[in-house]
């Protein structure tokens, strides 16, 4: 079974950038026919929210609350998901996951990465 895995996080300050990375492994290590890619993040005991989405297409969103500071790429060829996070804050702390749809109705999901912005 493919599964993603993320990587990049770590302490950060305030008004700092990083990016964030997210690869295929397992046996495959390769997803396709893609139509959705995210990235979401959690707080323990709170719900999972969207960060940033990408569509096949190129399409992109981001909430209200990252826009403008946070940007979502991918490379086809190499099967990656990428977040660059700009000007991060306090409040971007959180598990940062890995998110893929498929045009099969497959979903994939990383184990997380840990993000940390404090002074």
């Amino acid at each position: 079974q493919v599964q993603l895995v993320e990587s990049g996080g770590g302490l950060v300050q305030p008004g700092e950038s990083l990016r964030l990375s997210c690869a295929p492994s397992g046996p495959s290590g390769y997803i396709s026919n893609f139509i959705f890619m995210a990235w979401y993040r959690q707080v323990p005991g709170k719900e999972r929210d969207l960060v940033a989405s990408i569509t096949s297409f190129g399409n992109t969103h981001y909430p209200d609350s990252v826009k403008g500071r946070f940007t979502i790429s991918r490379d086809t060829a190499k099967n990656t998901l990428s977040l660059e996070m700009n000007n991060v804050e306090a409040e971007d702390t959180a598990v940062y996951y890995c998110h893929t749809r498929t045009g099969a109705g497959s979903q994939y999901w990383g184990q997380g990465t840990q993000v940390t912005v404090s002074s």
